[in-house]
């Protein structure tokens, strides 16, 4: 557990907030648990492009595996990353 790397995935177009307060519980609680945590919704990118490219990249270079959000499988981006780490 200490040292693994989580991507946060979940929803986030058409949400109240792009549903980041659900994203900054879920990384505070990983955090808490020793987890090393990258957490979209941390990264200040606002275009679709960067920020795929950005979640991507980073999942690909450093995810030990994914935190899934509730209705992350409604979500055409959590979808795709959740596909590149099972891909991984």
């Amino acid at each position: 557990m200490a040292g693994t790397a989580l991507y946060v995935a979940g929803p986030m177009r058409g949400l109240p907030d792009h549903n980041f307060p659900a994203f900054a519980e879920a990384a505070r609680r990983l955090r808490f648990r020793g987890f090393t945590v990258f957490n979209p919704a941390e990264t200040g990118l606002h275009q679709i492009r960067e920020c795929l490219g950005a979640d991507t990249a980073w999942i690909s270079a450093h995810a030990d595996g994914l935190a899934l959000l509730p209705g992350w499988e409604n979500s055409l981006g959590a979808k795709a990353e959740v596909a590149l780490a099972n891909a991984i």
